[in-house]
């Protein structure tokens, strides 16, 4: 059966994931597939759902949560997730 839905919140934080442990302050963390899946439900777990059915509407929540604010918030999250799991991986 193919998802007829989205979780934008989820595109967001797998994206941003990506970009942080590509980045050079994270480079002494793992970035193994299992320590980036970690961090991403981490952080999902901390973040609400933003589920959407129409490209329309995942525009318009991107939009929404596209603010310095929202950005920095998320962000926080994030970072956070990736030191708990830097100091507590799983394998």
């Amino acid at each position: 059966m193919e998802r007829e839905y989205t979780n934008v919140m989820e595109e967001i934080v797998v994206t941003w994931v990506q970009v942080l442990m590509s980045g050079i302050e994270y480079q002494t963390f793992c970035s193994c597939r299992k320590c980036k899946n970690d961090i991403i439900t981490l952080s999902l777990n901390n973040l609400p759902n933003y589920y959407v059915t129409t490209e329309v509407g995942r525009k318009r929540i991107f939009g929404n949560l596209n603010t310095e604010e929202n950005r920095k918030w998320i962000n926080k999250r994030i970072i956070n997730a990736i030191h708990v799991v830097g100091q507590y991986p799983k394998h």
